[in-house]
């Protein structure tokens, strides 16, 4: 593959990540590297049958383990750090999911206190064809089942925080990390503002599918073969995660109640749409009220995540981050003509 250097790793168990920051990096790589990784499920791969509970089999806070932390070469604080997915593959024919004590959307959790009993831990395992795109869904207590196409996503992508903070890998803020979004999948390039020297960047968290809000706190987890190209804009900061696919630029705001998460994710991306677009702020404000599409990513993990977009057919123009997308996408393509990664 002429002009495009490839990376490839498969991290051993001792060499997860459990916070983005606080953590040496695994190695080096430059803006303009094709990655090929692999990622482990949440449950570090010890959930396989539907009697393995997840509370018997994982130590606290031993849950979603990262690949990672890369260090980016060149990047420092105040750069945006660009990661375009190329492709994200289940890595294995299963699948998992399990409702968890004191965890998700629907039940009593640490942070809101009723006198309810918890929900009991129950698992569900899916049957997943790679072959033919789908995982089966297989009820507990019926037996009702039914074909579920696969969207393949990382729930986890992010930096180093700033101020020498370490994050646990399940919380989403400013630096990324476990913002569950639908969106981030193969064909979307994430911007992330950059911390620390290096950045130092991981991901994890494969989800083979989920629902937007991820209510019961569980997507279908798995393992995963992801290729990434890593690209960095220099002097451009980037405050909160951004995301921008074919049709949409999106903004990933995460907080706690959920409407000051609405109101980030909103705010951003109207500061995008000035800082890009040309919009004066009130004109971006009025637009964005008629356009935006506003999905939620999760109200489970301990900042829950909202997700705003916009379509870039309603805006003047499409180039952002100098171009850095179509850049991207370029050599995406040259990577998937002639690339050694096949599923």
């Amino acid at each position: 593959m002429a002009d495009l250097n490839v990376v490839t790793f498969r991290p051993d168990p001792g060499q997860y990540a459990w916070t983005f920051g606080g953590v040496e990096p695994l190695m080096k790589v430059r803006p303009g590297d094709i990655v090929e990784l692999w990622t482990e499920d949440c449950f570090c791969g010890k959930v396989r049958s539907v009697e393995d509970l997840a509370s018997e089999k994982i130590v606290f806070p031993f849950l979603n383990p990262q690949t990672g932390p890369f260090y980016v070469e060149g990047a420092e604080p105040g750069d945006t750090l660009a990661l375009h997915f190329v492709s994200i593959e289940p890595a294995r024919d299963w699948g998992v999911s399990t409702t968890f004590p004191l965890f998700g959307s629907l039940t009593s959790t640490l942070r809101t206190v009723t006198l309810q009993d918890p929900l009991p831990e129950v698992v569900w395992m899916y049957e997943v064809d790679r072959e033919r795109g789908v995982a089966r869904y297989q009820a507990r207590s019926s037996d009702y089942s039914v074909e579920l196409p696969l969207s393949p996503m990382h729930g986890t992508v992010g930096v180093a925080p700033p101020n020498l903070e370490a994050r646990l890998s399940l919380v989403p803020d400013t630096h990324g990390g476990n913002m569950d979004t639908p969106e981030m999948r193969a064909g979307t390039t994430c911007f992330l503002g950059v911390n620390v020297d290096g950045a130092l960047f991981s991901i994890g968290d494969g989800h083979y599918r989920q629902g937007q809000g991820e209510t019961c706190g569980v997507a279908v987890e798995g393992a995963m073969d992801t290729v990434l190209i890593v690209d960095l804009v220099k002097r451009r900061t980037t405050p909160w995660p951004r995301l921008e696919d074919d049709e949409y630029i999106m903004s990933a705001g995460s907080s706690r109640p959920l409407e000051d998460a609405f109101r980030i994710a909103h705010s951003d991306l109207i500061a995008w749409m000035v800082e890009d677009f040309g919009l004066e702020k009130l004109d971006a404000y009025q637009l964005l009220t008629q356009i935006s599409e506003t999905p939620v990513a999760n109200v489970c993990d301990p900042n829950y995540t909202i997700t705003a977009k916009a379509p870039k057919r309603f805006l003047p123009g499409s180039d952002v981050y100098t171009g850095a997308r179509a850049r991207l996408k370029e050599m995406a393509a040259t990577y998937s003509a002639e690339g050694p990664y096949r599923r």
